[in-house]
């Protein structure tokens, strides 16, 4: 089998296993396959790492590895997807849930150990459940940079660039709780949670700074049961992203302060900074290693860009490792109906990401 079909016939495997985040037999499942095809590379058999009943998996790349590979097996389609968007080729073009965030990225991986020179010495983390903030594999990851001290991370590329800057991002939960009433016989008794809700959803989008590239979206609101009691309870979920750190802590203490503007309504705020902003100063040297690389095999010249979402390579490079991402393959789509991957950029990949590990091994 050349290299082409067996990246091709791995990524029809992976993608048709479906792996939500939160479920534990699909990712057990793609953990199997995983581990049948980098056992036997690597040397040693992967490790289950269990943190509050979520499975990770990882090698330990040895006492002292040269590099940490990060990826996450989870991705954000429901159980089903794959009948109505099952895997398929058409030329350059792979489709199928998950392709392109991030299951060709871990395809990549597996054939990139397969050709370098010490596959043994190089750590590898697939995280579970990065597609819902890693709350409980950050830990775990921040322990394996630590350790390795060099992160290259197989999130897909931006049009091919690799990415060597990333937003920070916050979560939030801001819980409202009035008082119900019957609607129609006495609703002045009440206190409207929804109407609560409204402000806020108005609101929190002015603590935004375009400028400075920081955003402040509610994403996700609910409230009421029926249509003649008036809300008790009502919640929206807040995505913020910036830059800096600084922007990041400026939006956390607004939204630690916020107060009703409904007499008799209480507001809860569950939730904080998520990801630290990746600044471009940790990629730098990895930069320069991936175009010695891509020079030597012949490759276009690599290009690099910042990027407005975050990963777990804000964690990595928060904790002082050197952290370069977007190894995966050029494609679009990520979390779309509409998600492909490039097959030739997958095979350019494996080859870079070769390279880069042999490279870094030397020291």
């Amino acid at each position: 089998m050349s290299a082409r079909d067996q990246a091709v016939e791995r990524l029809d495997r992976l993608v048709s296993i479906e792996t939500p985040t939160g479920d534990a037999a699909g990712l057990a499942e793609a953990q199997r396959l995983v581990c049948s095809w980098l056992d036997p590379v690597i040397g040693e058999p992967g490790i289950i790492e269990t943190v509050d009943g979520v499975d990770h998996l990882r090698w330990s790349g040895g006492d002292a590895p040269s590099v940490l590979l990060l990826g996450h097996l989870d991705t954000v389609f429901p159980t089903g997807t794959i009948r109505e968007r099952p895997f398929r080729v058409d030329g350059d073009t792979a489709t199928g849930p998950g392709v392109f965030d991030m299951k060709a990225g871990i395809v990549i991986m597996a054939a990139a150990l397969a050709r370098a020179a010490d596959p043994g010495g190089v750590a590898v983390l697939l995280s579970s459940d990065e597609e819902v903030g890693s709350l409980t594999s950050r830990a775990l990851i921040e322990r394996e940079a630590a350790r390795a001290g060099t992160v290259l991370v197989l999130e897909p590329s931006l049009d091919g660039a690799l990415k060597i800057a990333r937003r920070g991002g916050s979560i939030y939960r801001v819980e409202l709780t009035g008082r119900a009433a019957h609607a129609g016989l006495e609703p002045w008794k009440g206190r409207s949670a929804l109407t609560e809700l409204a402000h806020h959803v108005l609101a929190l989008p002015e603590l935004a700074d375009p400028d400075a590239g920081t955003t402040v979206s509610p994403t996700v609101a609910s409230a009421g049961t029926v249509t003649n009691v008036i809300p008790e309870h009502a919640e929206v979920r807040i995505d913020v992203r910036a830059w800096t750190l600084g922007e990041l802590e400026r939006i956390d203490a607004e939204m630690q302060g916020l107060t009703a503007h409904t007499e008799g309504v209480a507001v809860e705020v569950i939730g904080g900074i998520n990801r630290p902003p990746m600044e471009a100063s940790s990629s730098a040297e990895l930069l320069d290693c991936a175009r010695r690389v891509a020079a030597r095999l012949g490759h276009p010249e690599v290009e690099a860009v910042s990027a407005g979402g975050a990963s777990d390579g804000n964690f990595t490079a928060a904790v002082g490792a050197r952290t370069l991402d977007g190894l995966g393959p050029r494609g679009a789509g990520a979390h779309a109906d509409h998600e492909w991957v490039s097959v030739d950029s997958m095979m350019e990949r494996i080859e870079l990401l070769a390279g880069m590990l042999d490279e870094l091994a030397l020291g």
